[in-house]
């Protein structure tokens, strides 16, 4: 029988590439995935039922929700954080009344690294790549008028991550809000830090027990509040590709699954509130199957390694356009970039979506860059009809079959992660390998192997771009007079029993959580909380 495929390939063909040819020998993802010139039914080796099922059934390739979309949008949630308490809270307060869904913060680098803003590791650095906090009186501003028992918050922190939840907590406390009604999310993803970011503190072996016991806190304390997100935006934005991003980032999960479990917790009461942080970059494709990819390999790895129940096999996650692919050339260009790249987390299936401003190779985004982007997710939602029906790729033989692709890099990733003896042995391959695959991508935007529209192709000539930004001397300089007033108003001898009760904690295997939310409750700083642990513990020098 005369095959339909081979007959095209010689008849149609093979007269186009001898008149035309191709643009390049081999089209392949930013993962190295071939691609091929065409996908037809045998490409895409699946079996429906094992392999996608239904929307809502395990494996939830085709999402975790039955109706997806359908039922309610993925929420929208813009992160923003600079300069003092005040103004993330003006920020805060204009985004939700532009029809955000949820916060998101971003602490400046002090507040990551665990140093109060007087500290001189604080200086020039105080507010400046997002909002200082020091103790639970800037908690209080940045919160104040906002409804917490109906406004979900998430916040990028991750060696502090204990710190900020328990400061958060108190302000609660004080408005009388019940602790069960608290919805959020903080990062609190150490591995990460280790492997592409840079903001650790403590040595590895404590800042697993820190994280466990956030996760056991909160179990009985703050039930739906995400107690960890297992972040792959950093590992992307270090320059790794999209299977290395979700390899790694499983790693890390695995690793801290096991942790916990070691702890004494029943996998079936910390998993439920596992949530993961992905990058969505410009390959549109590769990046829709790779948030599938994902969602079916998640589930399979649960299932299988610690039996666990449907719920805690969920993938949840949450999605931000790439900032690494923002160029400061023709900065409106982002503009088109962000849409394609939040249209590959829609179309993946994604529970929360921030999209950056088109400003932010230049700046901290204005406030109409800002309001532009949650724009582009409006217009998304309610005008394209990407969100009417669940899944709407799937059964597409390139989708499925890069889908699959996806799946068998990651696990090969994974097989030789654990060989090493999980995610703790295996920071330095880690970094080497996301070190290495950011080289070849600087690599061939030079050689103009890769386009960037307007950086190696297509430039124009430009003037200077004047944006605003704030005066961060005067904001270090109040922050700091807080500080001091402060602690001159507070009672010394409280303070200094509250940080001995974390200091004797930290020595002993009782949960930190409730003697670190004791001692921001006394106006305890940040910083001083963290020094206590740091007397105890040390501090990470890598190898």
């Amino acid at each position: 029988m005369t095959n339909p495929k081979n007959v095209w390939e010689r008849e149609t063909l093979q007269p186009a590439l001898k008149r035309l040819g191709e643009r390049r020998d081999r089209f392949e993802t930013t993962s190295g995935v071939e691609v091929n010139r065409l996908y037809t039914p045998d490409s895409a080796d699946i079996d429906y039922e094992a392999d996608l099922g239904y929307p809502g059934v395990y494996p939830f390739t085709r999402g975790i929700q039955p109706t997806m979309y359908r039922g309610r949008f993925w929420t929208m949630r813009q992160y923003a954080g600079f300069g003092t308490a005040e103004e993330t809270n003006e920020r805060f307060r204009l985004l939700l009344a532009a029809g955000q869904t949820g916060l998101s913060t971003a602490f400046d680098l002090p507040t990551q690294m665990g140093f109060d803003s007087d500290h001189s590791m604080a200086a020039g650095e105080a507010g400046r790549v997002g909002v200082a906090i020091d103790s639970i009186d800037d908690m209080q501003r940045l919160l104040d008028g906002i409804p917490l028992d109906r406004v979900s918050t998430s916040m990028t922190i991750n060696a502090t991550a204990a710190i900020l939840l328990a400061l958060y907590i108190a302000v609660a406390d004080e408005q009388g809000i019940p602790r069960g009604k608290l919805s959020g999310t903080i990062q609190n993803d150490i591995l990460k830090e280790y492997i592409a970011r840079g903001t650790y503190i403590y040595p590895i072996e404590p800042s697993l027990r820190l994280i466990t016991d956030v996760f056991a806190f909160c179990k009985e304390e703050v039930p739906r509040w995400n107690t960890i997100s297992i972040s792959g935006y950093h590992i992307r934005e270090a320059g790794s590709t999209a299977v290395q991003e979700v390899a790694f980032t499983f790693a890390n999960a695995l690793e801290y699954v096991e942790r916990a479990r070691a702890a004494g917790l029943d996998v079936d009461d910390f998993a439920p509130r596992l949530s993961f942080f992905f990058a969505a970059h410009n390959d549109l494709f590769e990046e829709v199957a790779k948030f599938r990819a994902a969602r079916r390999l998640w589930a399979t790895l649960m299932r299988e390694r610690h039996s666990a129940s449907d719920t805690s096999t969920h993938l949840r996650f949450h999605t931000q356009t790439g900032g690494s692919t923002l160029t400061a050339q023709q900065p409106i260009n982002n503009v088109v970039r962000v849409t394609i790249q939040a249209l590959s987390a829609i179309l993946g299936g994604t529970q929360s979506l921030h999209t950056n401003g088109y400003d932010e190779a230049l700046s901290l985004p204005t406030a109409d860059a800002a309001t532009l982007a949650l724009r582009t997710q409006q217009v998304l939602a309610h005008e394209s009809g990407v969100a009417d029906t669940v899944d709407p790729l799937a059964g597409s033989y390139f989708i499925e079959n890069l889908t699959n692709a996806v799946e068998a890099g990651v696990r090969e990733y994974l097989d030789r992660i654990s060989d090493m003896g999980g995610a703790a042995h295996a920071i330095g391959f880690m970094q080497e390998e996301v070190h290495k695959a950011a080289y070849g991508h600087q690599l061939a935007v030079e050689k103009g192997e890769r386009v960037v529209v307007g950086v190696n192709l297509y430039q124009t000539d430009e003037p200077t771009v004047e944006l605003g930004q704030p005066d961060f001397l005067r904001l270090a300089a109040a922050q700091r007079k807080r500080l001091a007033a402060l602690r001159t108003a507070r009672d010394s001898d409280q303070v200094q029993r509250a940080l001995d009760s974390v200091r004797g904690t930290a020595e002993s295997s009782r949960n930190l959580m409730p003697v670190i939310i004791d001692a921001v409750k006394a106006r305890a700083t940040l910083g001083e909380i963290s020094d206590a642990l740091r007397a105890t513990w040390g501090t990470y020098r890598p190898d």
